[in-house]
């Protein structure tokens, strides 16, 4: 008779996730993940393959449900300018209001980065690369619409606004309070004035 799941893969990984997410790869045990999704060791390894595979699965659900859909609602306001305000607002009240200052998965996975697969790597890399690539959009359609100044170079200002989504989200772990954080924020602002 084949193997059947008694359990909610989905919930499974949201819940692996959230471990990882805080705890980082390296410092989750497989005793972790049994707790956390409720899963015992054989069964654990028998949907997922290990904690590699459950990191990977777990990874790739923040980027899409995460990263992929607050840039998608960000560009959905079709305003640059505000979606750029918008999102490092957000970044600062969600360090605010997180309890146990996780940060971001993507941008402590990387952190971590040398200890990881290739396939981690391109998960990070590529979501990175994307982020950059939002910011780089939203200040060319500002410039196309006189919202910025001609004379910003849109790549390396991707670059700079994507570095203090990086510090916001590292400092934001109980390193800098919110008055410090917004602060970075503001500067974001400042860049595309």
């Amino acid at each position: 008779m084949p193997w059947e799941k008694s359990f909610d893969e989905e919930a499974a990984i949201e819940n692996a996730m959230r471990v990882f997410w805080e705890k980082g790869y390296e410092a989750t045990s497989i005793a972790n993940l049994i707790e956390s999704t409720g899963i015992n060791r054989g069964s654990l390894y028998n949907a997922f393959g290990g904690k590699r595979q459950l990191f990977t699965l777990s990874l790739l659900k923040y980027d899409t449900e995460t990263r992929r859909a607050f840039i998608a609602q960000l560009e959905a306001l079709d305003n640059p300018k505000l979606a750029f305000k918008t999102l490092f607002d957000t970044l600062v009240q969600q360090s605010k209001k997180d309890i146990q200052p996780k940060g971001c998965f993507l941008v402590n996975t990387s952190v971590e980065i040398a200890f990881h697969d290739k396939e981690t790597r391109d998960i990070v890399t590529q979501g990175f690369i994307e982020f950059e690539a939002f910011f780089r959009r939203g200040i060319e359609v500002a410039q196309s619409r006189k919202d910025m100044p001609s004379t910003l170079d849109a790549s390396a200002t991707a670059k700079m606004l994507f570095s203090l989504v990086v510090a916001i989200r590292v400092l934001g772990r109980g390193v800098y309070d919110e008055l410090s954080l917004q602060v970075i924020a503001d500067q974001a602002e400042n860049l595309t004035s």
